[in-house]
């Protein structure tokens, strides 16, 4: 059984996108006022402001959508999509534990999950090109990244 026949590539690229647009939707419904309150928490001197995250998730949406397309178009086995679809879930757990919740251990915690996730989908990807692979290397240095700034301010608040 395949995701959506393979004569309908244009297909599968909507539904990879939609996948994504969803977990982007649950990260902005509880991210409305996160930039205030990213703003009102203690932060190292090297957090990004807060303008900076819309630009970055959406370019890495679109990389993270592309790249899963890639994959499948490279005949990702079943399992592979289901890591893929599972980081998405997990991407889209943490806005609501960190900004929804202000559980910031918590958010630390499932980050650290998530980021393990993103790794074992970059390295199925590059098992099936080296281009789905590619696409996901600065998801994952961001999540790097994005762990190192929630483990700061888990630290400081």
């Amino acid at each position: 059984m395949t995701l959506v026949s393979e004569r309908h590539p244009v297909r599968a690229l909507g539904l990879f996108a939609g996948a994504v647009l969803v977990t982007a939707v649950v990260g902005s419904l509880f991210s409305v006022s996160a930039g205030s309150t990213y703003t009102a928490l203690q932060q190292p001197s090297w957090a990004p402001p807060p303008w900076l995250f819309g630009p970055v998730w959406t370019t890495l949406y679109v990389m993270i959508a592309v790249a899963g397309w890639l994959a499948w178009r490279a005949g990702a086995t079943r399992g592979e999509l289901t890591l893929f679809g599972a980081q998405l879930v997990l991407n889209a757990a943490w806005t609501p534990l960190f900004f929804g919740l202000g559980w910031f251990w918590v958010a630390f915690a499932e980050i650290l999950v998530l980021w393990l996730a993103i790794a074992a989908v970059v390295v199925a990807f590059f098992r099936r090109g080296k281009a789905a692979g590619l696409l996901l290397v600065p998801y994952l240095a961001w999540v790097s990244f994005a762990a190192a700034l929630n483990l700061s301010i888990a630290l400081f608040n």
